[in-house]
């Protein structure tokens, strides 16, 4: 999982971790636009291996549609893309930030502590995935 980058979650850890995610058009597919999200947010392809599809969970007015692949990646090894935004907030200055500014491997229990609580229902997608 990464952590959210930026000012807001600087000083946050639990509930402060996301599954990489972006936004898509209708002309590219939900599948497709996960491949790109994880290149652009972790920095590295995704794994060869077959996504499985977690379904989807409307979340922060946006729907999350998610996907799980066995694999491996350097976690301390990633570099994210960048985002700006007005910070202090009013303040005129537009600073960048990285979308993730870390990443780190979680056994279930440990990200469920650690994932933005609208994402939580894909730990347990992944979890009756991984038990059949």
């Amino acid at each position: 999982m990464g952590h959210m980058g930026g000012p807001f979650w600087a000083r946050k850890d639990a509930h402060a971790w996301s599954i990489p995610k972006g936004e898509h058009g209708d002309d590219e597919e939900p599948r497709a636009a996960a491949v790109r999200e994880f290149a652009e947010e972790l920095g590295s392809p995704v794994p060869e291996g077959e996504l499985v599809d977690l379904g989807t969970v409307r979340g922060s007015g946006k729907l999350i549609a998610a996907f799980a692949l066995a694999g491996d990646l350097d976690a301390d090894a990633i570099v994210s893309n960048m985002f700006e935004v007005e910070w202090p907030p009013r303040s005129g200055r537009m600073q960048e930030f990285p979308e993730i500014d870390r990443a780190a491997w979680f056994t279930l229990d440990e990200a469920r502590e650690k994932i933005v609580k609208g994402q939580a229902v894909f730990l347990d997608r992944l979890k009756e995935h991984v038990s059949s």
